[in-house]
């Protein structure tokens, strides 16, 4: 996809969705944790999503590429398949077990800081601008202010490295897929969603089998937390991803991880009474701030619009 970014209000009120969705999903997660292992959860929360994105689609007349597609089109759609999912999903999954909420909190929010060069080089209309650049790091600097110390806390295990490099890892398959979901040809959105859920699918399920072996049977509430992970955070998600990507950039897309700690820890204090860190008010300071310097061209146009 070769057009410039286009920005619009739109692309704003998606990406704040997507950040309070992203940001609830770790509470929701937590529940569903108490009956299901990791890498069942993310296979049954990817699978549901794929089987409700399939009767969507089918629906729509299995609408893909506007033209045929060559080898490396096809070749790009499985790799972003399995980097927007599937691979992320459990790295995290297994990266947390040794690693601290905190850690796991800002390597997410690295994404944005990973996504920032990578545009620069490979997507058209992204290029890196020192205004873009500074905004971006006072941003992920409001992140860590949330997070404050547990940050850099270590837990002591011996595997903590290696937990700490799967969850590198993990933001940069994030990275990565928005990338390359860019730089793909025409393609109907709700058609690419289905795919890449599709082909998550067929690569986590038989991974979680193999690692954890038969999924253990969940009670009632944990079907339905997953449903709901499944729908919300993932399938409507996803879609939601696939939009601002092909609309506005990865760039913009990845300013959604600024957002998913504030939300995480203010729902966090809303619905489960959890205290409020004194740190908030900056840290939302420093995110707002950054957020403006490095979007300032595409607020501008926001608000002189009409």
């Amino acid at each position: 996809m070769r057009d410039a970014p286009d920005i619009t209000p739109k692309s704003w009120l998606m990406i704040a969705i997507l950040g309070f969705t992203w940001g609830g999903t770790f509470l929701v997660t937590e529940i569903a944790l108490e009956g299901l292992t990791p890498f069942w959860l993310a296979a049954g929360r990817i699978g549901f999503a794929a089987c409700l994105m399939g009767i969507i689609w089918s629906i729509s007349g299995f609408r893909l590429f506007e033209a045929p597609p060559g080898r490396r089109a096809w070749g790009e759609t499985i790799l972003i398949g399995g980097l927007s999912s599937a691979i992320p999903f459990m790295l995290l999954a297994w990266g947390q077990q040794f690693v601290t909420s905190g850690f796991a909190g800002v390597s997410m929010a690295a994404v944005a800081l990973i996504v920032l060069p990578l545009a620069h080089f490979l997507v058209p209309g992204e290029r890196l601008s020192p205004r873009k650049g500074v905004g971006f790091i006072i941003g992920f600097a409001g992140v860590c202010v949330l997070i404050g110390g547990q940050a850099l806390e270590t837990t002591g295990a011996s595997m903590e490295p290696a937990g700490r490099l799967a969850c590198l890892g993990a933001a940069t398959c994030y990275a990565m897929s928005s990338i390359l979901m860019r730089r793909l040809p025409r393609v109907d959105t709700i058609g690419l969603s289905t795919v890449l859920l599709l082909i998550g699918a067929v690569l986590v399920i038989p991974l979680a089998l193999w690692v954890e072996g038969p999924p253990p049977v969940p009670d009632t509430q944990t079907l339905v937390v997953v449903a709901v992970l499944g729908l919300i955070p993932t399938a409507a998600a996803n879609l939601l991803r696939v939009l601002v990507v092909r609309s506005a950039g990865p760039v913009f897309m990845s300013l959604t991880n600024y957002q998913v700690p504030v939300w995480s820890v203010v729902l966090g204090a809303t619905l489960l009474g959890e205290p409020l860190p004194a740190s908030l008010l900056w840290a939302i300071v420093l995110i707002l701030s950054g957020v403006g310097l490095s979007q300032y061209g595409a607020l501008r146009r926001l608000f002189t619009r009409g």
